[in-house]
């Protein structure tokens, strides 16, 4: 007697099932293999299996064993750069953190949004959150007017949110704004994101000297004033500096 065919949630636990085995497997496992694993039937199998290949998940080899696919190692890729950038720029966090007293945050371009990766807190109670995972608009944050201003991301098509009483809301004024960011090397906000909230950030740029991140210090207004802004975004340039300095000297001692 044929088994009845699955649906639904059990279609959903069966892909799941199927993908990690894939993922886990150490040597490329067949059609064949999984259904017998898995206890399917080999229609049953390809035909999960076929939805997994379509969506990026899973991929087959020249001799049809099946791998993890393109969104998988993507994906995979993606985390280790951050977690690589992460280890290299957080002295520079601690150092800005320490300075200042502030918070400071390391920041990489999201899927509409700031993805903030890394933070270091600073000595104060007041005003310590954690950005880490929060959804921050490029607009309205002084990390993610650096990305736009160097055209890491394009500016967000429609109405841009006003989240706080001086959120930039045109076009316009966003543009010139971002031109007085390409102008002075680091850019500010103060009362955009949040009321009560300064924050300035500069670039991070890789060894061909393209932008690919940003790194930003903030505080609450009365702690940084608008005489402090410049000072800090001058600060957050040099540290940076210092570190791709330091690198490229070690680089030459290896060398030597």
């Amino acid at each position: 007697m044929a088994k009845p065919e699955i649906t639904g949630t059990q279609a959903i636990d069966r892909a799941s099932a199927l993908l990690i085995h894939v993922i886990e497997a150490i040597n490329p496992p067949l059609l064949s293999q999984l259904a017998l694993s898995h206890e399917l039937p080999k229609s049953t199998t390809s035909r999960l299996l076929g939805a997994l290949e379509k969506q990026g998940l899973i991929q087959r080899d020249r001799a049809g064993a099946y791998l993890p696919g393109n969104v998988l190692t993507r994906f995979a890729r993606q985390r280790n750069h951050e977690l690589d950038l992460s280890t290299k720029i957080r002295p520079v966090l601690d150092i800005l953190a320490e300075k200042t007293g502030e918070t400071a945050n390391l920041a990489i371009p999201g899927n509409g949004y700031v993805e903030l990766i890394d933070q270091v807190d600073g000595r104060y109670l007041l005003g310590a959150t954690n950005w880490v995972g929060t959804k921050v608009p490029y607009h309205c944050s002084a990390l993610g007017k650096v990305l736009l201003a160097y055209n890491v991301v394009k500016i967000p098509i429609g109405r841009l949110e006003k989240r706080a009483p001086k959120s930039i809301t045109t076009r316009p004024a966003l543009l010139a704004e971002l031109e007085l960011v390409r102008r002075q090397g680091y850019a500010s906000i103060k009362d955009e994101l949040e009321e009560g909230l300064v924050a300035v950030a500069a670039p991070v740029r890789d060894a061909d000297g393209n932008v690919i991140a940003a790194i930003s210090v903030s505080g609450p207004t009365p702690r940084i004033s608008d005489r402090q802004i410049a000072t800090l975004g001058e600060l957050i340039i040099s540290e940076i500096l210092n570190q791709q300095n330091d690198k490229t000297d070690k680089r030459k001692v290896g060398a030597a």
